[in-house]
C-alpha cells in the first residue's frame, strides 16, 4: 500500500494506536498521509511523540490515552503542551507500566487486567474513572483494574517487513509495535525497506522478528518514513530538524511557514524538502 491509501482506511471518530516510542521509530509517514485527509475526532493511544504532537496541532484529536508525549531531547511535545494548554482534548495519561498492560488486556481480548502500577500515585486521582479490583483469593490485595486499550487501526514502523506483513525490528527496542498490532482490529505496517522473507535470518536474531503477518492488514514501504524520529540502525532522530519543528511551533506565523514548506505536499515533497533543509545546514 501507499501512505494515503492506508489513510483513505481510516475514518473519523475512531480509535486509532500509534506505535513507537516518543521520537524514535514513529510511523510518521503514515501520520502525515493522516495529517493530509480530512479523518478528524480521532481518540488517539500512543507513548507519544511528535505524532501526537503533530495530529494535535492539526485539531484531529479528541482525546489521547497516553503514558507521555516527548520528542526525547526536548523533554515536552510543544504542540502536545499548547493543545493541552488549551483545552483541546480529553487526556487519560496513565503509568508507563498501566499503559503496556492496557495493550496486554486488549491482545488477550480481556476487559482490564489487574496492576499493582498506580496505587498510591496521582494516576488514580486525575483518572478517576480508573477502578480497583480485589483479589478473590486469600491474599485480598487491592489492585488497579488497567482496561483494554482496544483500537481500531494501529499504525506502526519497523525496519523491514515482507510483503505479506511479517515485520523486523533492528535497533534497541521493540517498543510494544507488536501489542499495538495484536490490540488492533487493523494494523498497518511502514518500513524503511520492503525484503522477500528468506532475508529475515539474515540480519537479526529470531526474536526480531517482531510482527506476524496474521496481525497485519497492509504493508507500506517508506524509506526514511520514521522522519524525524529515529530508526536506528538506520538512522538517528534528526536533532536540527527537531529542532526547527519546536521553535516553528512557539510562533503561529513560523508554523504556518514550516507548514508550507513541509507538510503542504505529499511525501515525497516531504523527503524532498527535508533533504534540501539538510544541504542548508551542511
Amino acid at each position: 500500500m501507499s501512505p494515503d491509501e492506508v489513510a483513505g482506511r481510516l475514518r473519523s471518530g475512531m480509535t486509532i494506536g500509534i506505535g513507537g516510542w516518543g521520537s524514535r521509530r514513529k510511523p510518521m509517514a503514515l501520520v502525515r498521509a493522516l495529517l493530509r485527509s480530512d479523518v478528524t475526532d480521532l481518540t488517539v493511544i500512543s507513548y507519544g511523540g511528535p505524532d501526537v504532537g503533530l495530529l494535535a496541532a492539526a485539531g484531529k484529536i479528541r482525546k489521547l490515552v497516553a503514558a507521555f508525549t516527548t520528542l526525547d531531547s526536548i523533554p515536552l511535545e510543544p504542540h502536545f503542551r499548547a493543545a493541552r494548554q488549551r483545552g483541546d482534548f480529553e487526556l487519560t495519561e496513565l503509568d508507563e507500566s498501566m499503559f503496556m498492560w492496557g495493550l496486554t488486556a486488549a491482545t488477550h481480548r480481556l476487559p482490564f487486567l489487574p496492576v499493582r502500577a498506580g496505587l498510591g500515585s496521582d494516576v488514580m486521582r486525575v483518572n478517576p474513572e480508573l477502578r480497583t479490583v480485589t483479589s478473590p483469593y486469600a491474599d485480598g490485595e487491592e489492585l488497579v483494574a488497567v482496561p483494554a486499550l482496544r483500537m481500531d487501526a494501529a499504525l506502526v514502523h519497523l525496519n523491514r517487513a515482507d510483503a505479506r506483513g511479517n515485520a523486523q525490528y533492528l535497533g534497541p527496542d521493540p517498543y510494544f509495535d507488536d501489542l499495538f498490532c495484536d490490540a488492533a482490529t487493523e494494523a498497518y505496517v511502514s518500513c524503511e525497506h520492503l525484503v522477500p522473507s528468506t532475508e529475515f535470518a539474515d540480519a537479526g536474531a529470531p526474536q526480531t522478528l517482531l510482527v506476524g503477518r496474521q496481525s497485519v492488514t497492509g504493508v507500506v514501504e517508506t524509506p526514511n518514513g520514521a522522519h524525524f524520529t529515529s530508526c536506528m540502525p538506520d538512522y538517528g532522530r534528526d536533532e536540527p530538524f527537531q529542532a526547527a519543528y519546536a521553535k516553528a511551533a512557539a510562533d503561529p506565523d513560523a508554523w504556518r511557514e514550516f507548514t508550507a514548506r513541509f507538510l503542504s505536499g505529499d511525501e515525497d515533497t516531504y523527503q524532498a524538502a527535508v533533504a534540501a533543509f539538510a544541504e542548508e545546514g551542511a
